[in-house]
C-alpha cells in the first residue's frame, strides 16, 4: 500500500469528512501547510495494525529471552502447564546443573 496515492490538505478533511468516512477504504495521510500531520485509517485496518504490533512486541521479547538463556523445553513446559512439574524447582534444577 502506498501512501502517496492517498495524500490530501486538511482543507479537503474539512469540506468532505462524510464522504471520507463513508468511503474509507485504504489509510489517508492529511497534510497542513504542505506537511503530513495526520493520517486516518478505518477501525478494522487500525485493529488489525494493533494486533500485528502486539504480536511483534511478543516475538521480540521472546528472542530477548532467547538470547539471555530464559528458555524452557517443550516438554517441560507441557509438565508445568499440566501441573505436574512446578517452575521454580525446574529453574533450581537447571541452576544445580541437574
Amino acid at each position: 500500500m502506498k501512501l502517496s496515492s492517498q495524500i490530501k490538505p486538511i482543507s479537503y478533511l474539512k469540506s468532505h469528512a462524510a464522504d471520507i468516512v463513508r468511503n474509507m477504504r485504504e489509510p489517508l495521510v492529511i497534510t497542513q501547510n504542505g506537511e503530513a500531520k495526520v493520517v486516518i485509517q478505518d477501525v478494522h485496518s487500525y485493529e488489525k495494525t494493533q494486533e500485528t504490533m502486539a504480536m511483534l512486541k511478543l516475538l521480540a521479547l521472546g528472542n530477548k529471552q532467547i538470547e539471555e538463556g530464559k528458555v524452557v523445553l517443550a516438554e517441560d513446559a507441557l509438565l508445568i502447564a499440566d501441573g505436574r512439574r512446578d517452575m521454580q524447582q525446574l529453574l533450581e534444577r537447571r541452576l544445580l546443573g541437574g
